[in-house]
């Protein structure tokens, strides 16, 4: 399998003649710089005990009623059994699931975003599957499209909404559309909605919710993925799920039991008590909506027409030279951040929507965060 490297191992490359200094700002992960909230890690710690019993691949009935609870409470949307998979992450589910799926297609393909999370590339690589790119540029507001010939060819769709790196959030009615083309022209729709929690303002919306919106009650063809990772401040958990069509989703709980994808017991444990409470996410989300608007107050002082989004906690900062741009800031202002074209991948138009993009992720509290967009605004 001819995988790429990651992009945090072209980063690496890209700075290795740089000498690291003290004090180093680094933008280039989405990984939360705050505490995971006590009741959470004392869950943990009163369920260590647990560590002498094998997990099941379904997952506990408590942290599946967990994960069952707050699509009801988030989305108002009623979900059985049949339609929910607990699952070690997302990230496995979004590098095995095309494989399973995809495994019986003759000739398979997958249509995401791009630029995009690379393991959905890996996934495509993996399942021998052609892909097709949808991109996301300033002249599409960053939404991804296919034209009907491509969706007539597509056997698997992957959203990201709200989505990464660009932070952009499809409304309603656009997922609406969304599921209206997976049932028409019969693919799978997936939307990746690991940033769901994280806002401003407005909650994003569901597939789920738009599933349900264009009476799609039974969720056919429509999948949902999302995580505690960001909501909770707890990447280390690995707790996700996989809800929606309860056909497929019966099919891969049975593919799942070979691939030894489940969680200890004793994160299932903490996990139920991140899915069950909402108390927590608000500190966290608050920050991070700090972080986003002193983003449009310094960068936008530069670059009027800059989309500072309300979702997510990245901006995508367009730059003359996303490689040069990256080692200049590194070098002068001692800031590391993520080149676009690191995260994206030239078309057969010949086009890499990432090129001259770099991706700032705004994770650290609000004092970081003005300190480093205050020295990078003197660099666009």
């Amino acid at each position: 399998m001819d995988f790429q490297p990651y992009p945090f191992e072209k980063l690496q490359a890209l700075i290795k003649d740089i000498p690291i200094k003290a004090g180093r700002i680094t933008l280039t992960i989405g990984e939360p710089q705050f505490p995971t909230p006590r009741s959470i890690c004392n869950a943990l710690k009163e369920s260590v005990d647990l560590l002498n019993k094998y997990p099941k691949t379904t997952g506990e009935d408590y942290l599946k009623q967990a994960m069952l609870g707050f699509v009801k409470r988030r989305f108002n949307v009623d979900l059985d059994t049949t339609m929910l998979i607990p699952t070690f992450g997302t990230r496995e589910v979004l590098f095995n699931f095309p494989q399973f799926y995809l495994f019986d297609k003759k000739s398979p393909v997958i249509a995401h975003p791009n630029p995009f999370y690379q393991i959905y590339e890996g996934a495509s690589i993996a399942s021998r599957a052609k892909t097709i790119y949808m991109n996301l540029t300033q002249e599409n507001n960053f939404m991804p499209s296919l034209t009907k010939e491509q969706m007539q060819k597509c056997d698997l769709v992957i959203l990201n909404s709200p989505n990464n790196p660009t932070g952009a959030t499809m409304s309603l009615e656009a997922l609406k559309q969304w599921v209206k083309n997976a049932l028409e022209f019969d693919f799978l729709l997936l939307n990746d909605e690991c940033y769901s929690e994280i806002y401003s303002s407005e909650k994003p919306t569901s597939i789920l919710e738009a599933s349900v919106a264009v009476g799609n009650t039974h969720f056919r063809n429509i999948l949902s993925l999302n995580s505690i990772s960001k909501r909770s401040s707890a990447p280390g958990l690995r707790s996700g799920f996989i809800a929606g069509d309860s056909e497929v989703l019966k099919a891969y709980m049975q593919y799942r039991t070979y691939i030894g994808c489940a969680s200890p017991l004793p994160l299932q444990k903490a996990a139920s008590v991140a899915w069950s409470d909402e108390a927590h996410t608000e500190s966290s989300r608050i920050e991070y909506a700090k972080n986003l608007k002193l983003a449009k107050e310094i960068l936008c002082k530069k670059i009027s027409n800059l989309p500072i989004p309300k979702e997510t906690f990245y901006v995508w900062l367009p730059v003359k030279d996303d490689l040069a741009f990256t080692r200049n800031l590194l070098e002068q202002e001692n800031i590391l951040v993520l080149p676009g074209s690191f995260l994206s991948r030239t078309d057969v138009q010949g086009e890499n929507p990432g090129s001259n993009f770099v991706r700032l992720a705004l994770v650290y509290e609000e004092a970081v965060i003005k300190d480093a967009l205050l020295r990078i605004s003197k660099w666009i």
